[in-house]
């Protein structure tokens, strides 16, 4: 079949019939599709009050950089320098992470080139690794890695900077130089090249990225000075600290007594399964990303167990669907575009996954619920990295069906496992291929 002529013209006629579809057209074209869609009782749903509610620091904002990953996970570790210390508000430095993590990619990348040397350059592989060699978005492990080897720092030793805040000019600068180097490591090999000479080769290459990631981002410290004031108006200093030791003194958590749950009900994931992705990563010798794959009723009980215990809860989402951005709520019930347009455009999780529609896209953080009396949550307080001019001062209310339907990740400690889930958790993990819609990062802004 074909679109003819005679076929736009029926539907034109089928347009024309209804006096109501001109009427939508002006409204849409004047005001755009959501504001129309909206529904009037929207703003009247999901208060931001809640059972459980853990106070923080103030909103931070990632502004246009795709670190919400990062910025979740500095969040939730934040929260117990904040009351460990008595602090109003406290804020790590994301620039600091972010500068070995660019580094570290860029080795990940061409340590995964050297892998596919026999690969032809247009094979799926190589041409998916090459489709983004470089881009802010990150998983919870990759920054567990980075915190492991590189520690942290607060936001004073390490302020942001202009590239920090929008990076999209220095990606597209690693981009060209991750994409020339490995043009030029092909060609060596080609002719010839040595393992051990194309090494010495990529470590040139590293040398040069990390000349423009200090110049793009500024030097990251080795020591540094604490200064703080508490709730009481009482300076503190603490002297000469490394990143490790700022973070085992002050956050003090064991990384690896978390854990990855995922909600993927597709028929390739059973759940009580562990799985990872093949070349998804940022440290070579890091821990690779690995998941739990549970039902989704078990994801909420396990949310609402660690925010009861006082613990905030790192999570990913696709957060674009259904979302009211300004009014800070993520509910199945803001808009009617089935009306508007007049056709359906549901599909359930599963299907939606297979088929690219719905993925994680943005990692935000759980720092409240509201139970039933039954003990059920009907909803949840959700800490974002925009800023405060949206939602309720940056905050978010999240439905329970939202969260049934777009909530593919969260991190918890391991011990709210029982123990067939974490035995499940050890195995060894399924590998995933590069492309799968479980290996998608978040790096939404």
């Amino acid at each position: 079949m074909k679109i003819t002529k005679e076929l736009l013209e029926k539907w034109q006629r089928d347009f024309e019939k209804d006096s109501q579809n001109e009427m939508l057209m002006h409204a849409v074209c004047e005001n755009g599709i959501l504001k129309v869609a909206k529904k009037k009782d929207s703003k009247n749903r999901l208060t931001p009050l809640f059972s459980h509610r853990l106070k923080g620091g103030d909103v931070t904002n990632q502004k246009q950089s795709g670190r919400c990953w990062m910025f979740a996970a500095l969040n939730t570790f934040r929260y117990q320098i904040i009351k460990k210390l008595n602090l109003k508000t406290f804020e790590l430095s994301e620039n600091y992470p972010l500068f070995f993590d660019k580094l570290e990619k860029c080795n990940y990348f061409l340590e995964s080139i050297l892998k596919t040397l026999d690969e032809k350059v247009e094979d799926r592989l190589v041409s998916f690794l090459l489709q983004d060699p470089i881009q802010d978005g990150g998983q919870w492990d990759m920054l567990c890695n980075l915190v492991k080897k590189y520690g942290l720092v607060p936001k004073s030793a390490m302020q942001e900077v202009a590239v920090s805040s929008s990076t999209g000019e220095l990606d597209t600068i690693l981009d060209t130089k991750l994409r020339r180097d490995t043009y030029l490591l092909r060609k060596q090999y080609k002719e010839g090249a040595k393992p051990e000479e194309l090494q010495a080769k990529k470590e040139e290459m590293l040398h040069e990225i990390y000349q423009i990631l200090v110049t793009s981002l500024g030097l990251p410290p080795t020591t540094f000075d604490f200064e703080y004031v508490d709730k009481d108006e009482v300076y503190h200093c603490d002297k000469n600290l490394t990143p490790h030791a700022f973070f085992e003194k002050y956050v003090g958590f064991h990384l690896d007594d978390f854990v990855s749950v995922i909600n993927a009900p597709t028929e390739d994931k059973p759940f009580y399964q562990s799985y990872s992705v093949k070349y998804l990563g940022n440290v070579v010798e890091g821990n690779p990303v690995t998941y739990l794959n549970l039902p989704i009723e078990r994801l909420k009980e396990l949310v609402v167990s660690q925010i009861k215990d006082g613990y905030p809860v790192w999570f990913g989402c696709d957060v674009d669907k259904e979302l009211d951005r300004q009014e800070g709520k993520m509910d199945l019930d803001n808009y009617d575009k089935k009306t508007l347009f007049g056709s359906d455009f549901t599909m359930d999780k599963g299907d939606a996954l297979n088929h690219f529609e719905s993925r994680m896209t943005h990692a935000m953080v759980f720092m409240g619920v509201n139970l039933q009396e039954d003990g059920t949550a009907d909803k949840y307080c959700v800490e974002n990295s925009w800023g405060k001019d949206v939602g309720s001062e940056g905050f978010y209310v999240m439905s329970d069906a939202w969260f049934s339907k777009y909530v593919y990740q969260i991190v918890i400690f391991k011990k709210y496992l029982k123990e067939e889930e974490l035995a499940a958790f050890k195995k060894e993990p399924h590998l995933l291929e590069p492309w799968d819609p479980m290996g998608a990062l978040a790096n939404k802004s």
